[in-house]
């Protein structure tokens, strides 16, 4: 009879077992976990510690920066979403647990989600508020446009304005509207217009395509550009369907190129036909003012000018006499004012006080002596009286 063998192992030796088993398991060295995303930390160093639970159980899991940093979004409680990695063990913590490499939402694409999280976070900030939308001028002299310098998009724009505003500058800043470096490109080119201060209205956009191709305007450093640009921006992203963050945070959005450029520019035949209608009020007025003028110049015709220069000349005398009567008036009750004072500055006069016999004391600071307490025996005052002062002390 066969005796069970028995080991005798450490905990450290046991959990490296267990990895070591679990790391040569094919199935587990690459699998793709669904599930609902709980406990989700990012931690100061970039990595995200999370766990994937369903309705039988949780496994944790971990994922390290370099591969956190290739998010599109932003992982978040309760978002369901299918994870790849491996599974292995921590063994200092005697726990197995997912090691994820790649993660996407599950059933919605992470750019739809990402998309919208970086909206719902700028529009809270307030990057989409109307207060902050400059106008857009009516007759710009020079109009900026960003955009890849080949392709529908630029072609559009410019037959657009040659067009309708033959009158209207074009400087085109060419730049990536797609791909690795585009959305720095086309911060570059707003920082550049505003910078050189060289027109008078941008158009920002290309033409359409998949969420991929259109990701650059979704970039949330193109909106913080377009926030913060002086110089107002049409976005013109895509077709009529399109919509990308740029669109949210410009001053005003335009569904094609060609319907930005026509936004930019008034159409030079509207501006015609405006000028003819307003030389048009214009003749009827001056046309009104001068019979207007002329009716009033007859009537004064009418008028006899001696009459006229008469009754003028009543009229000053009237004003003359009114004059002279409200000056002797005003000069009676001045003069009678200036009595009334002299009188009570004669009474109030302190040399006439002291000439009714009174006479005042003060102490050697010169300072009036107002009760017989405030001095002692031994006390120098000085009596000043209507003729004279005499110096005293006090016994």
């Amino acid at each position: 009879m066969m005796e069970d063998k028995v080991y005798m192992a450490t905990v450290t030796q046991v959990n490296q077992y267990i990895k070591q088993v679990m790391d040569k398991n094919v199935v587990l060295s690459n699998i793709w976990i669904k599930g609902e995303l709980s406990n989700c930390k990012r931690h100061y160093s970039g990595h995200i510690y999370l766990t994937l639970k369903d309705d039988g159980g949780v496994l944790k899991a971990v994922m390290f920066r370099n591969s956190a940093a290739n998010l599109v979004f932003e992982p978040q409680d309760g978002m369901r979403v299918m994870a790849r990695g491996r599974i292995s063990v921590y063994e200092k913590g005697g726990a197995y647990q997912l090691y994820i490499e790649e993660m996407q939402p599950d059933g919605v694409g992470a750019l739809h989600v990402a998309f919208e999280q970086m909206k719902e976070r700028l529009e809270k900030e307030g990057l989409f508020d109307s207060e902050y939308k400059k106008p857009i001028p009516t007759y710009p002299q020079t109009i900026g446009v960003i955009t890849a310098s080949t392709g529908a998009a630029v072609r559009d724009i410019i037959h657009v304005l040659g067009r309708r505003a033959p009158y209207v500058k074009v400087l085109l800043y060419p730049c990536l509207v797609q791909g690795e470096g585009a959305a720095r490109n086309i911060c570059e080119a707003i920082s550049y217009f505003n910078r050189e201060k060289c027109c008078d209205v941008i158009i920002a956009g290309r033409g359409g395509g998949s969420i991929e191709d259109l990701w650059a305007f979704n970039e949330e450093e193109v909106a913080r550009a377009i926030f913060i640009s002086d110089i107002p921006i049409i976005s013109a992203v895509g077709h009529e369907t399109d919509f990308t963050i740029a669109d949210f945070v410009a001053d005003m959005r335009a569904p094609t190129p060609s319907a930005a450029a026509e936004i930019a520019a008034a159409d030079a035949s509207d501006i015609l036909r405006q000028l003819s209608a307003g030389r048009d009020r214009m003749k009827s007025g001056m046309m009104y003012l001068i019979k207007s003028h002329r009716t009033s110049i007859a009537r004064f015709r009418l008028r006899n000018p001696k009459d006229r220069i008469d009754n003028l000349r009543v009229y000053l005398d009237g004003l003359q006499r009114e004059i002279v009567h409200a000056w002797r008036v005003k000069n009676r009750e001045d003069r009678n004012k200036v009595a009334l004072l002299n009188s009570k500055l004669h009474t109030l006069n302190p040399s006439n006080v002291l000439a009714r016999g009174y006479c005042m004391a003060t102490d050697q600071k010169g300072t009036v002596v107002r009760s017989a307490g405030s001095l002692s025996t031994g006390d120098e005052v000085k009596l000043m009286f209507s003729d004279g002062k005499k110096d005293c002390e006090v016994k």
